[in-house]
């Protein structure tokens, strides 16, 4: 009788212990979010996303205020619609601009939200028109190596010719 009381016990033990495992798993991938707050939706087209994906955060001064909610493409104006889930105790004004930022140099892709002057709130539903795309860093190294390439060049050119 015993040992089969025990079998339970650490039975119980071991489903608690797994069950603990699976929730910080969920909540370090950013699979999970326990917020009971209410929150409103807002759109903004990007012509580039990079990196970003569903359920990445969307901060303003560095406090989680949202999350992404879905990404789709645009046919007509072939930029990707973001949807945020924006929780209603932050309220943005209307002008608010939009950008694609990232953690550190090659952490994480999230949205920042800089807040603008106007005297309107966002509202559910809104769409958000200053928007900045991501940041690509294969981009970036192809545009410098095309200038060093460039620069190389112009200093040959100019050096043959008296």
């Amino acid at each position: 009788m015993q040992r089969s009381r025990n079998d339970v016990w650490v039975g119980l033990f071991v489903m608690v212990g797994m069950a603990a495992i699976l929730f910080l798993a969920l909540k370090s991938a950013n699979l999970l979010s326990l917020s009971f707050q209410s929150d409103y939706r807002v759109t903004a087209k990007f012509d580039n996303i990079g990196g970003l994906k569903p359920k990445a955060a969307v901060k303003s001064a560095g406090v989680v205020v949202g999350r992404v909610e879905s990404i789709t493409f645009d046919d007509k104006s072939f930029q990707a619609r973001v949807t945020l889930a924006l929780e209603s105790r932050y309220a943005f004004p209307k002008d608010s601009s939009l950008k694609i930022l990232t953690s550190g140099l090659l952490g994480e892709q999230y949205i920042g939200i800089e807040a603008g002057a106007d005297e309107k709130p966002l509202a559910g539903g809104d769409n958000v028109g200053s928007t900045q795309s991501a940041v690509v860093l294969e981009n970036l190294i192809g545009q410098f190596l095309f200038s060093k390439a460039a620069e190389g060049n112009g200093s040959q050119g100019a050096g043959g010719k008296k």
